[in-house]
């Protein structure tokens, strides 16, 4: 009987087969949720810095808190000057944060633009509100791209995009403000959008204006292409009145209807 007894257990054996695919199933579970976190570690982060940037949110007790950033600069530029497609601006800033535009602006629904963008249409952009990153493309790569993407894609009222022969690795633009800084860590990017973004305290000229693309006009998947070349002697100066074609309402021509703001918008005054 004891014989018999040991040849049954000798015969079961070690479970190996289990032991495997309960080992290969922790591996597997180790390896999703550690792919998990260094995905989404970009956007942990951002959201972080923007935890950290929430003390610069406009109030009507404080309609401008970018001026408590150091490296501000601001201008007075007038709005709804519009310019045709054929046209350049002769620009007195660059990156430019305000003056003559293109009638149509660039889409800003939280657009990462690969290539460089026409000027003027970025610009229009910046009259309804929205941020425009801009960056040195032969500065900014790698890590240091990925951390200003995150602070751009999907966000609404935002847009970035390379900016060729910038002086600076990252140029920041609301209608009539402007900050350079060297470093994609810096928490004055998350400060500036904070404050300035859709603020409905007037820094801007067209409170509730849409960011959205405006078909047949402007494709986002293919935009203008930005000119690197000095503007000619043809060019649109900053006092320029605006061209009399171009001077539809929004950018649009005076027969289209105007498209109107997302919900996410502030309201109009």
């Amino acid at each position: 009987m004891k014989a018999a007894r040991g040849s049954v257990v000798s015969k079961k054996g070690t479970p190996w087969g289990t032991i495997i695919a309960v080992v290969a199933i922790v591996a597997l579970a180790a390896s999703v949720i550690i792919y998990y976190m260094v995905q989404s570690a970009p956007k942990r982060e951002q959201a972080d810095r923007e935890a950290a940037a929430a003390s610069f949110a406009p109030t009507a007790a404080e309609p401008d808190p970018s001026k408590r950033i150091p490296g501000v600069v601001t201008a007075t530029y007038t709005g709804s000057v519009h310019v045709l497609p054929t046209e350049r601006v002769a620009y007195d800033k660059t990156p430019p944060f305000g003056g003559p535009h293109d009638q149509t602006w660039a889409t800003c629904t939280g657009t990462v633009y690969p290539t460089a963008v026409r000027t003027e249409n970025m610009v229009h952009a910046l009259e309804h509100g929205a941020v425009w990153i801009a960056y040195n493309p032969q500065q900014i790569t790698g890590d240091a791209l990925t951390k200003l993407s995150v602070r751009a894609k999907g966000k609404p009222y935002t847009m970035m995009s390379p900016y060729p022969g910038l002086d600076k690795p990252i140029s920041l633009q609301s209608w009539g403000h402007q900050l350079k800084l060297d470093d994609a860590n810096d928490l004055r990017i998350d400060e500036f959008i904070t404050a300035l973004r859709s603020n409905p305290n007037g820094v801007y000229p067209e409170v509730g204006a849409s960011c959205d693309a405006v078909p047949g006009q402007f494709d986002p998947d293919n935009p203008p292409p930005f000119n690197p070349s000095k503007p000619g002697p043809d060019a649109k100066p900053m006092d320029y009145k605006g061209s009399t074609a171009a001077q539809g309402e929004q950018g649009m021509p005076s027969s289209a209807p105007v498209p109107s703001a997302p919900a996410s918008a502030p309201p109009t005054k």
